[in-house]
């Protein structure tokens, strides 16, 4: 029965059609008005207190984690700057562009501990003044080691960029919506990706170089933390928690089985993605497809926009199935599966358009918010952002390990030109990409093997159950059903 029928059979009166009608109706409509108001109020209050959600608490953590995709992504652009202002080797640019995942991943279990205890407010308002510091120190460096100290200040300082923006979710939205918003954050969160091509082209230009960009990035990362320090409130829920409840929580989520079931999958796919994305894409398209650097602009253009499309499109489809009582674990499976035939076309360099495989890695890397929706099942909010941090320590510290051994692995071929063979490409992401299956057949497993468990366990409680009541369910005749 629809809302509207359910109230008109709790304000109207039952009339039947013998009776006179003129006084019930004159009843129904007295009574039905007031109630009709009540609901339209409460139904303005509620898309007010929504719109107030999203303009206080979701905008500026969004700002923020567009700040973090952008500086991610960033090296992609002004890599071939970068190789030949300071004589950077393919190795020293990846253990460059990497770093930026080795200080998020370092951070991620004690960001979510200071989620849990300090809220997101505080967290993400402090941490982002470390980003713009790195940010000015990137900006002025002269030799390798600033440019690496600048990168490794920029990685901690947006370590709960992420983070913070999924435990502020948890806490102001309702739980069944979580997917959803989380699947919008990372789409406009992504379009720092997307501004990371074209439109950062354009500002080197106008800027005068790489420097003056992370120059504007800075003041840009100093605004997005004021912002956050003025706009958000604090959460009410968000209540500290004692030194002695940390590592209880930690030791929860690690001790896991399901948690161990889904890292490994979620790590090497997210990792995978990231570091190609944010890094090896360009210089694939630039050595082995022999594409100039205005194809190649066009290209990472398509693929942030493929990034940020996929995170809504997988955060609708997950609400979608979650209401026909599938969970978000297919859907992942389904992502991480496509993900690998999408990186074994690459590899063999099957005749389809450079731009589809491209697209679908970087799909790939908006699958991590079907990893937290399936850790909000497994997890109470009251530990979501340590849940969260614990997952995305694998995230970025698989990002950093896969980002930095492609360079090492293509850097064992000499270059020519400036240029490296494609097998090194080959080589390098064939390694990687069996890291991927094997974690995906273990993911397959151990999803059946828990739906297996459950399916036996209802089983023996319905048995139990029948034979409490005196008989056993094989003792009773087979209904013609069964038969079919």
């Amino acid at each position: 029965m629809s809302a509207r029928h359910q109230l008109g059979a709790a304000v109207s009166p039952k009339i039947r059609m013998t009776e006179p009608v003129t006084e019930p109706l004159v009843m129904a409509s007295a009574c039905s008005a007031p109630a009709s108001l009540s609901i339209l109020q409460q139904s303005g209050t509620t898309r007010l207190q929504n719109w107030r959600l999203i303009l206080r608490i979701f905008l500026p953590f969004t700002a923020s984690f567009f700040l973090s995709y952008l500086f991610r992504s960033i090296n992609a652009l002004i890599s071939t700057d970068l190789s030949s202002e300071l004589a950077l080797d393919a190795a020293d640019l990846g253990f460059l562009t990497s770093v930026y995942f080795l200080t998020f991943a370092a951070l991620q279990l004690p960001v979510g501990i200071w989620l849990d205890r300090y809220g997101p407010r505080r967290v993400q308002g402090a941490l982002l003044l470390f980003a713009a510091a790195g940010a000015v120190l990137f900006s002025t460096s002269k030799g390798f080691a600033a440019l690496v100290l600048g990168r490794a200040l920029i990685g901690l300082g947006v370590a709960a960029a992420f983070t913070g923006g999924l435990k502020a979710i948890v806490l102001w939205f309702p739980k069944d919506r979580v997917a959803v918003m989380n699947g919008w954050m990372v789409m406009l969160g992504a379009l720092g990706a997307l501004s990371a091509t074209s439109p950062a082209e354009l500002l080197l230009d106008w800027s005068g170089g790489w420097r003056g960009l992370f120059g504007i990035l800075a003041a840009l990362t100093v605004a997005s933390a004021l912002m956050i320090w003025i706009v958000v409130p604090e959460a009410a829920s968000a209540k500290p928690s004692s030194n002695e409840q940390a590592p209880i929580s930690l030791k929860i989520i690690y001790s896991d089985p399901r948690f161990w079931g889904l890292a490994p999958l979620s790590a090497t796919c997210a990792g995978t993605a990231w570091a190609l994305q944010g890094l090896w894409a360009a210089p694939w398209l630039t050595d082995v497809d022999r594409l100039p650097q205005a194809d190649v602009t066009r290209h990472l253009f398509i693929i942030a926009v493929a990034l940020s499309f996929a995170a809504l499109l997988l955060g609708m489809a997950a609400d979608r199935l979650r209401r026909r009582g599938v969970g978000p674990q297919a859907l992942l499976g389904f992502v991480a599966a496509t993900f690998i035939a999408a990186q074994l076309a690459l590899i063999l360099r099957l005749p389809v358009p450079s731009f589809l495989p491209w697209s679908i890695v970087a799909a790939a890397g908006s699958g991590t918010i079907l990893s937290y929706a399936v850790l909000a099942e497994y997890f109470p909010k009251e530990i979501a952002g340590r849940a969260n941090g614990a997952l995305n320590l694998f995230h970025f510290g698989a990002a950093f390990v896969i980002q930095c051994i492609i360079g090492v692995v293509v850097a064992q071929w000499p270059s020519q030109d400036g240029h490296y063979p494609a097998i090194a490409y080959q080589v390098a992401f064939g390694l990687n990409l069996s890291l991927q299956t094997a974690a995906l057949v273990w993911f397959a497993f151990s999803w059946l093997q828990r739906r297996a468990w459950v399916q036996v366990s209802a089983f023996r409680r319905r048995a139990g159950k029948s034979l409490v009541g005196g008989s056993r369910p094989w003792d009773r005749p087979a209904s013609p059903r069964c038969l079919l």
